[in-house]
């Protein structure tokens, strides 16, 4: 079972809302998730995560989607992504 961290999107029309959500790659966008990380509202780059779970689930490995990545990245959970070296 691949497992990722990534957004589920709430909120109405025009007025998205996301929960960050570890959740089986294979379901759908806004389908049953296994735990619920956080929240992110993009209106007002509001962004609230338990910092303590987001680091225990990348330890047990999951991998966060690329919008995920740069949220974490934002709040220092994780290190950037090195460029490759030409």
């Amino acid at each position: 079972m691949a497992v990722k961290m990534r957004l589920t999107r709430m909120g109405d029309k025009k007025s998205p809302f996301y929960r960050v959500v570890v959740i089986d790659s294979h379901k759908a966008r806004d389908g049953q998730y296994v735990d619920l990380v956080g929240t992110y509202n993009p209106l007002n780059e509001e962004l609230k995560l338990d910092v303590d779970k987001a680091k225990k689930w990348i330890d047990c490995g999951v991998q966060p989607t690329e919008t995920v990545r740069t949220l974490l990245v934002r709040e220092k959970i994780l290190e950037p992504k090195k460029a490759p070296k030409a």
